[in-house]
This record gives C-alpha cells, structure tokens and sequence, in this order.
C-alpha cells in the first residue's frame, strides 16, 4: 500500500469508474464516488492505493473516527481478497492515528457490500438520505 501520487490521478480514475460502473443501474444513478475530485483527495493525501493499482481506499480522519469514504477494487480482480486487504489497512491506520473507530456509508441497494461490511464487523448504525441516494451507515470499533 502508498499513497497516491498527482501521476496516479488518471488511474485511480479509471479504477472508480470501472469499479462503480456495474453499480449505475443497481442504484439508477451514478454511485456518488464517480463524482469525487480525485485531485483534491489525492493532494490531501486522501488516497491510498495497493502497489499494483487493483484497489484503493480513500480514508478521512474525523474528531473521533477513521471515515473510509470509498473502498474500490478493478472487477477482474474482484474475489481475491484485496477488498479484505483495504478495510485492513484502514484498522492500521486508525490505530496509527489513535481513531477508535472506522465508519462508513454505502448505498442500501449494494447488498453485497453491506454483507462484506458486517462480515468485518461493521454495524449498521443508520439509514441517511445522501446526494439523493439512501445510505446505511456502518461503525467498526476498534479494540485498544
């Protein structure tokens, strides 16, 4: 895992737009982090991306939680476990920055998501209206 660089701009946009894709008509719209200014998460500092460019997480650290804005991997490579890999590295980062706890939102609609979430030990913690699409949103704490 690194952080991504200004050079890594046009693939980490490829990487969401494929990613995201097959989910436009799940949902009947775009998922809302096609839309995102890669740019500006990137000079943040924002985007971590694996070696290879398969996967990405963009992680925001809050007062008193680690936000995993957008969790991404390239389809063809779906099933191995790099998806697993990301939400791992976001514990470790969380713990590096002495955050408790991880949360997340994705669409009520990506039922598979949701099932990976809670499987990692994710719990539901509300439904929220978001750029006119339905979320759940989803806490992880950490144990100290």
């Amino acid at each position: 895992m690194r952080l991504a660089t200004a050079e890594d701009k046009q693939a980490v946009e490829r990487l969401v737009h494929d990613a995201y894709e097959p989910w436009i008509e799940v949902i009947g719209m775009r998922p809302v982090p096609m839309d995102a200014d890669y740019g500006a998460l990137i000079a943040a500092g924002r985007v971590h991306v694996t070696d290879d460019l398969q996967g990405l997480i963009v992680l925001v650290p809050q007062d008193d939680v680690l936000f995993v804005d957008n969790v991404a991997v390239r389809p063809e490579s779906h099933g191995k476990g790099i998806g697993r890999r990301l939400l791992a590295y976001a514990e470790e980062e969380a713990r590096r920055l002495e955050l408790p706890a991880l949360s997340l939102f994705t669409n009520v609609k990506m039922a598979s998501n949701i099932a990976l979430y809670t499987s990692l030990g994710y719990v539901e913690t509300g439904r929220v209206g978001v750029k006119g699409r339905s979320a759940v949103m989803m806490r992880k704490e950490l144990s100290p």
